[in-house]
């Protein structure tokens, strides 16, 4: 298991457009990825779950990943959570 906190640079954080890229980019690892901040831990495969948390930009996550290819999923998540 990996766990690395990121600081979301996505301009306008994770609404629609962001998680929906977010989700595609985490369905493509066999591992499985959660996403948490301080009182929620959701599925980072799951559009709906993503949505519910309301991630602004600067806001800090923690990615967790499990699995035979979690640290390449951590790495291309973090690249994507990280882009401007």
């Amino acid at each position: 298991m990996i766990t690395k906190q990121i600081v979301i640079n996505i301009p306008n954080g994770l609404e629609a457009r962001p998680v929906a890229l977010l989700v595609q980019v985490a369905s493509q690892y066999e591992c499985s990825i959660h996403v948490s901040t301080t009182d929620k831990r959701v599925n980072a495969k799951s559009i709906m779950g993503m949505m519910s948390m309301g991630i602004s930009a600067g806001e800090t996550v923690t990615v967790t990943a499990d699995g035979p290819d979690e640290v390449a999923a951590v790495e291309n998540i973090e690249k994507y959570l990280s882009s401007k």
